[in-house]
């Protein structure tokens, strides 16, 4: 067998192998949820695009389902790959996939008996709950299929095919996009057309993922592979629960901003629905710079893993530094568009008052206004999850949503009302800046003592 490539290759040719095909995996779905908010806003207004805010809590529990055994899972798999153990690879892998399968299911049984009660949580107003219950109803049935497809795709990534796993999202990405105006627009279908478009784009990327459990090229899985082992399942969360805590965290997030928002939004001139329309659009908006530093750090998952499992700490370092590098390039594109071509923006997603107009500006300059760093958590956080270290990344990740953000966005309106609420983002981001550099810092100096 010939020597893998991540373990001699150079970081900076791995990282453009690896980080751009998933980059525009993580794009391309963003951009299609982007496109959703665009259509539904331009159909039916800005109560559907806050229908599809309060029913978004539901797909971040199913990605945080989805990370918690698909990157557990390649996580595993690669530090495994990096030992050259590639049976106990086949084991990881064909567990991590039953289990997928099992999760998808139950989350489809649970969030279509508690959908009305769960909605109600995440902020739906009288208004806005017909339209939240029908589009979630929809979407609901897709999930399954969601976390299959987004748990192969870290797997296939970490089976040395990056490619072939942008693929699989993109095309169901690509398919709902078209679909989008035709159900909307053409046959009429309203909300419901939209959410309909998103669960088919969901199947073709499912199919595509699954014709991927023949092709595996370092490992081959067998009937044996898929038999439920709860010990190795147990060691799979605990290397997946850093990122899926972290949706967790951006979950309750999401419902803490969205009731904030309506309370003290009740107490403003916006009203209740304003500010969480406007919410809806700046987090979707904001989630199309986060899902490329996503697709960095899947990127570079594999390149840490195997090269920490095969001893070569010099080059875990490099690899870890270029992402942050890459990060920064992109996310001062995304400060500079979001501080100063904020209206440009918002306008994409329909028409309003000026009074929404006003919020949403302000909204997006104030909550992103630290966006230059906000990646460097994500990626240190997942730094040491692919070093097999879930606890420090977990707490890392949890740093900025749970340690700083939600008591900020509880106690800062107390004495600023609704724009408290908007100033709890950067100085969360800041700290949980500061908090990542020391800890990564301190794990380099480690590092260093393992290679002398």
């Amino acid at each position: 067998m010939n020597e893998n490539p991540l373990g001699h290759e150079s970081i900076s040719k791995l990282l453009k192998g690896f980080a751009i095909p998933s980059i525009t995996a993580t794009l391309v779905n963003s951009l299609y949820n982007i496109v959703d908010q665009i259509f539904i806003g331009q159909g039916i207004g800005y109560l559907g695009n806050a229908a599809t805010n309060v029913s978004y809590p539901l797909s971040t529990i199913c990605l945080a389902i989805s990370l918690l055994i698909g990157i557990g899972s390649a996580s595993r798999f690669s530090i495994c790959l990096g030992k050259k153990e590639p049976e106990r690879a086949a084991r990881i892998a064909g567990n991590g996939i039953f289990f997928m399968a099992v999760a998808g299911i139950l989350y489809l049984i649970v969030g279509e008996a508690f959908l009305t009660p769960l909605l109600t949580v995440f902020g739906a107003t009288g208004e806005v709950l017909p339209f939240a219950r029908q589009y979630a109803g929809i979407t609901l049935i897709g999930m399954p299929f969601l976390i299959l497809t987004n748990g192969m795709s870290n797997l296939i990534r970490a089976d040395g095919k990056p490619k072939y796993s942008m693929v699989c999202i993109v095309a169901g990405a690509i398919l709902n996009t078209i679909l989008d105006p035709v159900f909307l627009f053409l046959l009429d279908w309203g909300i419901a057309g939209a959410a309909l478009a998103t669960i088919l784009g969901q199947f073709l990327s499912f199919f595509l993922a699954m014709r991927y459990l023949w092709r595996f090229q370092s490992i081959r899985l067998t009937k044996e592979s898929f038999r439920m082992d709860l010990k190795d399942s147990l060691q799979t969360f605990y290397m997946g629960t850093s990122s899926s805590i972290n949706q967790v965290a951006i979950t309750i997030v999401q419902i803490v901003l969205n009731n904030s928002l309506t309370h003290y939004g009740a107490q403003s001139v916006y009203g209740k629905e304003i500010p969480l329309a406007a919410c809806g659009i700046v987090m979707k908006t904001n989630a199309i710079l986060l899902s490329i530093i996503v697709g960095i750090s899947q990127g570079v998952q594999p390149i840490i893993g195997f090269n920490f499992g095969a001893g070569n700490y010099n080059r875990v370092k490099q690899a870890y530094l270029l992402a942050i590098k890459w990060n920064f390039a992109v996310s001062l594109v995304g400060f500079i568009l979001f501080q100063f071509f904020p209206r440009p923006i918002i306008s994409m997603f329909g028409s309003g008052d000026p009074l929404y107009f006003a919020f949403a500006i302000q909204f997006m300059r104030t909550f992103l206004f630290m966006a230059l760093v906000n990646g460097v958590q994500l990626l240190s956080s997942n730094f040491f999850t692919a070093v097999g270290k879930a606890i420090k990344g977990l707490l890392l990740s949890l740093t900025r949503q749970v340690f700083f953000l939600i008591p900020l966005i509880l106690l800062l309106p107390l004495q600023f009302g609704i724009w408290g609420v908007l100033l709890a983002g950067p100085i969360a981001d800041f700290i949980a800046f500061v908090a990542s550099i020391l800890a990564v810092r301190r794990e380099f100096k480690r590092l260093d003592a393992q290679s002398s």
